[in-house]
């Protein structure tokens, strides 16, 4: 049995929610090495090294030393800003900041701050002021020198491809004597930073063509970490097409806040997230897997061939990301600001984050809440690209569901159907629409249905014992449909041995026929047989039974679908729990008993407690009148007194 073990793989992953990994196969992540398609970076305060001491206490200056490495050069000026706590200076600041073959923007509010540099100051900014730190020195050399010089060290940090540096002013009397330094050292009462990150991963299909690419950002676990929400910056080179993917992986617990700017992308998201360029709503997220290969695979399962970045970065409160066109050239990135999205961009962008459309392999239905349309404001109606498809609407929604093959629905993208939505807006006296091309993703999996006559037309979960009913089971499998086979149908039922009714492709058992379905056509396989639902003489018509399928490959790769159906039996009314034949005859002659002995016990009563003179039969002298009549009064007062003596 072990070699079967390993084809039954995606199929449990598939019951667990997770993504195949074998679909990841064929996409080795490398270290980017050409220029890089985005430039990230992130908040942080812990610092490859460093330390703080309380030498400093006492003495007439605060000393704060920074020491930047840098694994490619910067093209752009680094920002280092020096703040005092509750406006104060004192004691006079001093910055020591070794950036060699850097240029930097020193600002501060302080007046006698005094910079120690190597590096190029931008005009405008602070001058350096004394003797410069000695340069190449080693990290006990410059604190050496720095405690030669002021009689003490607030802090020491160094630093690795920051983007942008805030130094707060502030001495703990209760931190260590001696500044020592040590590894990935936590300096949040005294320093922030951005970091650039540069370990950009990326891969593709070896044999894709495609054009459609995934962005994937992992942020690290970090059990006693208590972020709870993630700033995302978010912005896209001016000309932008729709068919990439940004995923963003983290702890289900986690709140997402984009700001998005000129960006038309679908997005993936782990937790709760919400776009704060459109409103404060925060929408659900989905669980996503933890793992690298897990996220290639689910990114492959989206149909995005091209991983064009794999990040994977610490637990931060604020994350920028700038995604560049794959041949422009790199530009000092800058966080911009976000604005207002235009009245073309807002529907666009909102409704790839609701992604309110779902597909089966014959089916495309679309259902948004019309409260999730308030942003776009005055929405009249809405279609398909076949603007003879509206969406019905009713107080709470839009709603519209058609077959894939109507409603100007393309199908030339492999697992995907092709369509717009076209929201109808009344804008003053000049109403306009907005199109939004989508694409909705079609479930590589197995679909059951059961149909009440040969039609194939609304389906249903309802089998009628003895009469005739229909089934059909598809599926999408674009790259060798032809090796696609329905393997088993069977129906089972609680207590019964379940029924084979198809195997192999060909009818099992009695009343089974196969029915030849429509024409294969993209890559969608159609198997349809009828079958007669019997009950042996005397057996008991179950509620529910269940009718399970399952399709296949050649190479043992299954796909099984369950549908749980009532059964309906014609000589009793549909869901009657009645009692049976034993219960009804029990009951009829328990009713029958009580009469017969309540009967019986009034009779006795009446019997033992008339007068015996009343038993006396009616004179026969009586007049004719008299003697004919029957009196139906019972001890009736009007009868004919007679003793029991004149009977002798």
């Amino acid at each position: 049995m072990a070699p079967r073990a390993a084809p039954l793989l995606p199929l449990l992953l598939a019951l667990l929610g997770r993504p195949d990994p074998g679909r990841a196969e064929g996409c080795d992540l490398q270290p980017v090495t050409a220029e890089p398609p985005i430039t990230l970076s992130y908040a942080t305060s812990t610092v490859p090294r460093g330390c703080v001491s309380s030498s400093s206490v006492g003495s007439s200056h605060e000393v704060h030393i920074l020491r930047v490495e840098w694994s490619k050069a910067s093209a752009f000026p680094l920002k280092v800003s020096v703040t005092p706590q509750a406006g104060s200076c004192a004691p006079s600041p001093v910055l020591i900041l070794l950036c060699a073959r850097c240029s930097a923007i020193i600002t501060s509010p302080c007046p006698d701050l005094i910079v120690h540099t190597d590096a190029h100051l931008s005009p405008g900014t602070i001058e350096a002021q004394g003797p410069e730190p000695p340069v190449a020195a080693s990290e006990g050399q410059l604190l050496a020198w720095a405690r030669d010089t002021y009689r003490g060290i607030t802090s020491y940090s160094e630093l690795r491809d920051p983007r942008w540096v805030q130094v707060r002013l502030g001495e703990a009397t209760d931190s260590p004597r001696d500044c020592i330094p040590q590894e990935r050292f936590n300096a949040t009462p005294h320093l922030e930073t951005e970091v650039f990150f540069y370990g950009v991963k990326g891969c593709s299909r070896g044999d894709t063509q495609s054009t459609r690419a995934a962005h994937i950002i992992r942020l690290q676990p970090e059990p006693s970490s208590p972020i709870t929400e993630v700033n995302l910056s978010l912005s896209c080179p001016e000309r932008a097409v729709s068919n990439q993917i940004l995923i963003l992986q983290s702890r289900a617990n986690l709140t997402w806040c984009l700001s998005v700017n000129n960006c038309h992308i679908q997005f993936l998201v782990s937790g709760n997230y919400k776009i704060m360029s459109i409103s404060a709503m925060l929408f659900p997220g989905e669980l996503l897997p933890d793992t690298e290969w897990g996220l290639v695979a689910k990114a492959f399962e989206k149909n995005y061939s091209v991983i064009a970045s794999y990040s994977a970065i610490p637990a931060s409160t604020r994350v920028s990301l700038e995604i560049q066109e794959h041949e422009a050239i790199r530009r000092g990135p800058a966080t911009p600001t976000t604005p207002a999205p235009t009245a073309n961009s807002l529907p666009h962008t909102l409704l790839f984050m609701l992604r309110p459309w779902k597909c089966t392999d014959e089916t495309m239905e679309i259902v948004i809440a019309r409260s999730h349309l308030e942003p776009i404001k005055d929405v009249v109606n809405i279609t398909l690209r076949d603007i003879n498809c509206q969406a019905e609407k009713n107080a709470t929604h839009f709603m519209l569901r058609t077959p894939l093959s109507h409603c100007g629905t393309s199908l030339e993208d492999r697992g995907h159907a092709n369509n717009e939505l076209i929201l109808n807006l009344a804008k003053g006296a000049a109403p306009r629409s907005v199109r939004v091309a989508f694409e909705c993703k079609i479930p590589r999996e197995l679909f059951l249905r059961l149909f009440p006559t040969a039609a194939f037309e609304a389906p249903q979960t309802e089998l009628e014992v003895n009469k005739e009913a229909f089934v059909q089971a598809s599926m999408r499998w674009e790259d060798h449909p032809s090796d696609l086979q329905l393997k088993e149908c069977w129906l089972g039922a609680p207590g019964r041995e379940s029924v084979l009714l198809v195997q192999g492709g060909e009818a099992r058992g009695k009343g089974v026929t196969m029915l030849e379905g429509p024409p294969s056509s993209h890559g969608r396989k159609v198997w349809r047989f009828r079958f007669t639902y019997a009950i042996p003489e005397g057996g008991r018509v179950p509620l529910s039974t269940t009718l399970k399928c399952n399709a296949g490959l050649q190479n043992n790769t299954i796909f099984e679908k369950v549908l749980e159906v009532t059964v309906k039996d014609s000589w009793r009314p549909p869901n009657n729990h009645g009692l049976g034949l034993a219960a009804v005859l029990g009951i009829t002659f328990g009713a029958f008993l009580i009469g017969a002995l309540l009967t019986a016990g009034l009779w006795y009563i009446y019997s033992h407690t008339r007068p015996t003179s009343k038993l006396q039969p009616v004179s026969s002298t009586a007049p004719a009148s008299e003697s004919s009549s029957t009196n139906h009064s019972i001890g009736s007062t009007q009868s004919t007194p007679c003793s029991t003596s004149s009977m002798a």
